[in-house]
């Protein structure tokens, strides 16, 4: 008889795979499906990266364990990338560190912050793995709404005192999955400021940087002065470069939480591979005028999207950045029932807000991960319902 951990049976079932389950049933049924669900890119890694993994990949040296924190030319590609970016100014010594994509470095960050009993300040609606990575650290995930109302950013001045004293870290995450918020410097300074007056790590989870429209650019939480005090901020490749399946990313910030994410990782894995990483480097170096060309691209998906929903009465705002269209469900449905109503009847996946949190109830996320002429055909056969 096998036994879970308690840490394990107290997980809620993991949204991505359960929309994967509903989507793969109908695909057997012969239903054409039309997929909104998982943010994944669908057009593919550019050659150029794909040619400096094959090439690093037949050299020897790649072929060992490399560092634990990331190669040193890595770190270097990373910290000129931030420079060039945002204007910050790190050390890649100690403020910068490699990671086995942002996700990695989520869930294991809490375990070098964060006792049993402890708590953290989780937005909700908001990535699963914010308080599934406290759990497993033992922690309490305290939920931050993310209310239309207050822009979907969390109104910091709420949180109970007492919940305030016993945290020890915040996620925060801008432009937002799921409801493709932004967020400027007042907000951030806001943050930065409350981290520091309560002796606080700041996560900000930055993997969607990169993906922003209408001359939109979104900042960096470290472009802010005092953030290198309490912040740690978080990039990836896999949206930036259409890297999903390469799993490589990167974290900067304060050199004290660098160092306790290092540690962590410095038991648990061996480091992301060595070839993958010089893909990593061609990848940030060029990354601009890939981004340019894929962002005009997600635009007119993003568009042709919002127009139709739309043209159906759904209140529905075109957002700055992300490839997500967060959207309110028509009121007769639940988050889930509308998902599902999609599905049956339209063959088409969408991801219930309530998978998000609780707060996220009475939303839906499509991703913009489809091409257009799909797109079209999504909202026609939504028109017909």
């Amino acid at each position: 008889m096998v036994t879970y951990a308690e840490r394990i049976n107290s997980l809620p079932p993991y949204l991505f795979a359960e929309v994967d389950k509903a989507k793969q049933q109908k695909i057997k049924e012969g239903v054409d499906v039309i997929d909104f669900g998982v943010g994944d890119p669908d057009t593919p890694t550019p050659d150029y990266v794909i040619e400096e993994l094959c090439k690093a990949a037949k050299d020897p040296a790649s072929h060992q364990y490399p560092a634990y924190s990331g190669s040193n030319i890595f770190r270097d590609a990373a910290a000129v990338w931030c420079k060039n970016r945002f204007g910050i100014k790190l050390d890649p010594a100690t403020e910068v560190i490699t990671l086995i994509g942002s996700k990695e470095g989520i869930a294991h960050i809490p375990l070098a912050f964060v006792n049993p009993g402890d708590y953290t300040l989780c937005p909700n609606p908001g990535y699963t793995v914010y308080a599934t990575g406290t759990s497993f650290a033992g922690g309490k995930p305290y939920d931050m709404p993310l209310l239309a109302e207050n822009g979907f950013k969390p109104d910091l001045s709420i949180i109970p005192k007492d919940v305030v004293k016993k945290s020890k870290m915040i996620f925060i995450n801008y432009p937002n999955n799921p409801t493709a918020a932004v967020a400027d410097k007042s907000y951030f300074k806001e943050v930065v400021d409350f981290g520091k007056d309560n002796g606080i790590v700041v996560v900000h989870d930055n993997a969607y940087s990169e993906v922003t429209y209408d001359g939109y650019r979104s900042p960096s939480i470290l472009e802010i002065p005092g953030a290198m005090d309490c912040c740690i901020e978080l990039h990836s490749l896999s949206k930036t470069s259409n890297m999903t399946g390469w799993r490589i990313g990167f974290a900067v910030g304060n050199p004290e939480i660098v160092a306790g994410l290092g540690k962590v990782k410095m038991n648990v894995d061996s480091g992301a591979f060595l070839a993958v990483q010089m893909a990593g480097i061609t990848a940030l170096n060029r990354s601009q005028a890939f981004t340019d060309k894929t962002n005009k691209m997600y635009e007119a998906r993003r568009d042709a999207l919002c127009s139709g929903l739309k043209s159906m009465g759904l209140n529905v705002t075109p957002p700055k950045a992300t490839f997500y269209v967060w959207t309110p469900v028509p009121q007769k449905f639940t988050s889930i029932e509308y998902a599902k109503y999609l599905l049956d009847k339209a063959g088409i996946v969408g991801t219930p807000g309530s998978g998000f949190g609780k707060y996220g109830e009475g939303y839906i996320r499509f991703s913009l991960t489809s091409p257009i002429e799909r797109i079209n055909q999504a909202v026609e056969r939504m028109k017909k319902l």
